[in-house]
């Protein structure tokens, strides 16, 4: 059973931080690409950032790049989303998910949700004063 499941989200005041965790089950995400996406109400789905599998290349959205950092940690099967100086336009439900199909391990990742096979169920992260 493959399944990603996304937590760490919540309410938090304007220039707050989160860490969102995609914690990985059912396979070993050591070999693939893994993306963050969020989608606000009445918006579509949007790529937030994305890590290669090796771990070395990342790319992120014009909207997040130097406040938002993507890591990964294998040994725990986990990827990580740290959100910093958060802004109401960041209020969304934020998706991970895994390029199970298509990734090369030294390959860049990309953003397209089109790329990505398997997603988590979603985290809530509101950002309000």
């Amino acid at each position: 059973q493959l399944q990603l499941v996304e937590s760490g989200g919540g309410l938090v005041q304007p220039g707050g931080s989160l860490r969102l965790s995609c914690a990985a089950s059912g396979f070993t995400l050591d070999s693939y690409a893994i993306g963050w996406f969020r989608q606000a109400p009445g918006k579509e789905r949007e790529g937030v950032s994305c890590i290669s599998a090796s771990g070395v290349i990342t790319d992120y959205a014009d909207s997040v790049k130097g406040r938002f950092t993507i890591s990964r940690n294998n040994a725990k099967n986990t990827v990580y989303l740290q959100m910093n100086s958060l802004k109401p336009e960041d209020t969304a439900v934020y998706y991970c998910a895994v390029d199970y199909s298509g990734s090369y391990y030294y390959a860049p990742c990309v953003r397209h949700r089109g790329e990505y096979d398997y997603w988590g169920q979603g985290t809530q992260v509101t950002v309000s004063s």
